[in-house]
């Protein structure tokens, strides 16, 4: 009696969680791997990763990585490979984000989730560094990003910056209006030989009741809210920019179109082949 109750429950379970996945899966609008590609695994837009000299000359950016200081390296990744930049980046290294963030003019929700191996006191050149920053202008300016600043030790920071000209129209350094706008945390768990997991969720971005979350390794570690300020975007300009200023390890890049609750976080965090599990 007791081995079919425990068989019951163990079926159950398992079907919940393919439930989970599956339901996960549907949400997924873009998601790169960087196993054995640099092109996308899953894309709603442009699947390519492009590369220029610099974001100024992002128009003139080519398909395909071309940096000697920026790889794939095989076998180095959660599971297969990962993107690793060996020295820090100055180079624009972008995926377009057009169609593959969801951006909305009217309410913008979703959540991007991806993975970072490094050491920041030992690793990291001198002066900040933006692993991630979404935008189409500049981390200032309709912005969501994550950096390590320059502090001894770095400290990790969530910020959601909206329109330049809005929240901070003269362009002045003030010190109040930024820590509304940014998550900081002060002692991240971040190590050289094991891979932190990093989500950040948006919720109706772009309308009087946006709400903005930072998840480190499946806990919730802050939040903004009571910011409106607007996110305008030349949506065609719009690009995931990859790793400013950044030397370490990246991998499992993906953005969903929805805000994930924390169980739905852990979910992620805990898959242990990666996104591409929710597609099996």
């Amino acid at each position: 009696m007791h081995l079919i109750i425990r068989s019951v429950f163990i079926l159950l379970m398992t079907t919940i969680s393919f439930s989970q996945n599956n339901q996960l899966k549907d949400h997924v609008l873009f998601y790169s791997s960087f196993d054995e590609k640099l092109s996308a695994d899953v894309a709603v837009g442009d699947a390519e990763i492009y590369t220029a000299e610099n974001y100024k000359k992002a128009s003139h950016a080519k398909s395909g990585l071309h940096s000697a200081d920026v790889v794939l390296a095989k076998n180095k990744g959660i599971t297969g490979d990962a993107l690793h930049f060996k020295k820090a980046n100055t180079a624009a290294i972008f995926y377009k984000a057009f169609k593959n963030v969801g951006y909305n003019s009217k309410s913008w929700s979703g959540t991007i989730s991806f993975w970072l191996r490094l050491d920041p006191n030992k690793d990291l050149a001198p002066g900040y560094c933006d692993p991630i920053c979404i935008t189409d202008a500049r981390y200032n300016d309709a912005a969501l990003w994550v950096d390590f600043t320059d502090h001894d030790p770095r400290k990790f920071r969530f910020g959601a910056l909206g329109d330049l000209e809005v929240w901070n129209p003269e362009n002045k350094n003030d010190e109040v209006k930024w820590k509304k706008r940014t998550v900081t945390v002060n002692l991240p768990p971040f190590e050289k030989e094991k891979w932190t997991h990093i989500a950040i969720t948006f919720s109706k971005v772009n309308t009087t009741t946006s709400g903005l979350k930072l998840y480190l390794n499946g806990e919730h570690r802050g939040v903004i809210k009571d910011v409106n300020d607007p996110f305008t975007w030349e949506e065609e300009k719009g690009k995931i920019m990859l790793g400013l200023g950044y030397i370490g390890l990246m991998d499992e890049l993906a953005v969903f179109n929805k805000p994930l609750n924390l169980k739905e976080v852990k979910t992620i965090f805990e898959l242990k082949n990666g996104i591409k599990t929710l597609f099996k």
